[in-house]
């Protein structure tokens, strides 16, 4: 099992939890606190500076309200020397306004040259055109807030003028952040405590999980004999009591399903035959080594298919035609290179209800029982064919002579030649089956012996150089050292007397046979070529069957029997080499064959 990372860990999701909760639950609060705060600072500070005003305003009434004589100073200078009285850290400036907007007095004596003028403020408009108090807040030119309140002066029911007052609110938003300042740093300090706590709290539960974890990944791999720690009587204790019960159990389950697995493995693996096993949907749920090397795909391609598709037969059948299928099933493989049959014998899995719950087929190699059949019965038809037509023609000759024939004396000598070579023909076909059939049950022996193959081989050249009767020249490409090889010189000498007489019989008259023999490694390389007709390429390969011909009736009529290149390749297989042939059409037929060199070994020829 893949070990869990950190990051994807319960424990860390536990501890990350209940943080959060801790810092939510902490930032609700803070965030509730700091506006409550907020809000009781400004509302202090902002009824502290109205009070004054207020104070302010009745001394600025009683001065703009009063009868002066011709002693008392001027309203400017009275209002003048009461705002030199209202002084405070908090107010900035305070200006008075008559009701025409114009500046009567302010509190900075840098802004003097401002008496007089028109003050154009939104605030002190709505405050003398209302009759009430407006306020706002903004920036200064230091970008520090200010609390501007514009309070109107009242004489009974009359607005006689305004009070402009700018107050340092800043300090109040100083105190808010410090104060949060103090909260951040005990939320944080809080969270390190939470942090650990946490950490402490989810190993008591992650501990028996991750125990628990490690036992399921030890019964996945089959081992049932570790149990799980319990940490105590909670609900977490009694899991880890039932999952050890469960553990006891599945594993005397495991104990008897794996006696039962290794019998059907057992003999499944014993079967000579290919085993599928299906379920109620014809999905492949099972399936032997046998039936893999039969059908020659990989498990993880069959598994889970249907059937009629691994088979190569969904195009003729479905499932439903295999569970009522009573017959076998033949399946042909074959392609050009080799033949391949198999039968499939299907077998339906029933419940006691009737219900189908799946499939068995079973497969059998039928190709070599194919093979064999179709072998008996082309052999039969060959021998049947090839005595056939020389008894016809013997016959048709002996009753010509049973007739009367035998007392003419020029044509009874040629109705006995008939006869007699017919005669011959059939001995020698006996005679090549007998050997065939001896070769096939090994019941012959080598008489080998160490033999110069140069000297072996120009001889039996120089023989057929000698008989020959057709104008054909011998081109001999053969080495003048010795080539030293281990072969029966009798049966030697039947496979290249059989080889050189094709030769000659395919070649035409003018024509070339070419010998050639070329040591190689530890092997010497024969061929014999003729310029005869050739043999097409897809029939190659075919002419060292038995009884097989490239030309049926130019080979009868020469009095071939169809098995000289048969008895050949046995021959030459026996001596440990290997026959070929090459050819192309109108250009004549090329035998190789190899047999082993002896490199060391020398010896005399006789």
């Amino acid at each position: 099992m893949q070990k869990v990372g950190f990051f994807r860990s319960i424990h860390l999701k536990f501890v990350l939890m209940y943080v959060l909760l801790i810092l939510i639950a902490m930032q609700v609060i803070g965030i509730y606190f700091a506006q409550e705060l907020e809000e009781t600072l400004k509302k202090n500070f902002e009824e502290s500076i109205e009070d004054r005003v207020n104070l302010l305003e009745f001394s600025v009434r009683e001065e703009m309200t009063r009868q002066r004589t011709g002693e008392d100073p001027s309203p400017e200078e009275s209002l003048r020397a009461v705002l030199d009285g209202f002084s405070s850290d908090d107010i900035l400036e305070v200006r008075i306004i008559d009701p025409k907007m114009r500046i009567l007095a302010t509190s900075e004596y840098e802004n003097n040259e401002l008496i007089n003028q028109l003050m154009v403020n939104e605030l002190v408009r709505n405050s003398i055109q209302f009759g009430g108090s407006f306020d706002s807040i903004s920036l200064n030119e230091s970008q520090r807030r200010i609390w501007v309140l514009a309070k109107p002066i009242m004489s009974g029911d009359e607005v006689i003028g305004s009070i402009y007052t700018e107050s340092n609110i800043e300090k109040v938003y100083g105190q808010i952040n410090d104060i949060n300042q103090i909260l951040a740093g005990g939320t944080i300090f809080s969270l390190g405590i939470t942090v650990i706590l946490g950490i402490l709290l989810a190993q008591t539960i992650t501990r028996p999980i991750a125990d628990m974890t490690r036992q399921a990944s030890a019964m996945a791999k089959g081992n049932f004999a570790r149990k799980v720690r319990v940490y105590g009587q909670d609900e977490i204790g009694d899991l880890a009591k039932a999952f050890n019960h469960l553990t006891t159990r599945l594993q005397e389950a495991q104990s008897s399903t794996e006696s039962e697995r290794r019998k059907l493995a057992t003999v499944l693996s014993n079967m000579t035959d290919g085993v599928i096993s299906t379920d109620r949907k014809g999905r492949i749920i099972l399936i032997n080594d046998t039936a893999l090397d039969m059908l020659g795909v990989p498990r993880e391609h069959v598994l889970n298919r249907p059937v009629p598709a691994v088979l190569g037969l969904e195009a003729e059948h479905t499932f439903e035609d295999f569970v009522d299928m009573q017959e076998p099933l033949t399946i042909d493989f074959s392609d050009e290179v080799r033949p391949y049959i198999l039968r499939a014998n299907f077998s339906v899995i029933q419940k006691e209800t009737g219900f189908v719950n799946g499939l068995i087929v079973v497969l059998h190699d039928i190709t070599e029982q194919e093979k064999i059949e179709m072998e008996r019965r082309e052999f039969v038809s060959n021998v049947s064919h090839e005595l056939r037509t020389p008894l016809t023609s013997m016959r048709s000759y002996l009753e010509a002579l049973a007739d009367g024939a035998w007392k003419d004396e020029e044509i009874a000598p040629s109705f006995l030649h008939v006869t007699q070579t017919e005669t011959e023909r059939m001995i020698r076909l006996v005679t090549d089956l007998l050997q065939l059939s001896r070769m096939d049950s090994r019941e012959y022996e080598l008489n080998t012996d160490i033999v110069d193959f140069v000297k072996f081989f120009h001889r039996i050249i120089d023989r057929f150089e000698l008989m020959k009767s057709k104008d054909v020249q011998f081109i001999r490409q053969i080495p003048p050292g010795p080539l030293y090889t281990e072969l029966d010189m009798d049966k030697m000498t039947q496979v290249i007397d059989n080889i050189i007489s094709n030769a000659l019989k395919y070649s035409p008259d003018g024509g070339n046979v070419r010998f050639t023999v070329q040591p190689e490694d530890d092997h010497i390389k024969i061929a014999v070529s003729d310029e005869g007709m050739g043999i097409p390429e897809a029939n190659v390969k075919r002419i060292f069957e038995r009884f097989y011909r490239a030309d049926k009736a130019r080979s009868r009529a020469m009095g071939g029997t169809g098995l000289g290149l048969a008895i050949a390749k046995e021959m030459i297989q026996a001596h440990g080499g290997h026959i070929w042939a090459e050819s192309e059409e109108g250009k004549g037929t090329t035998i190789f064959f190899t047999l082993p060199f002896e490199v060391e070994e020398a010896g005399e020829w006789d």
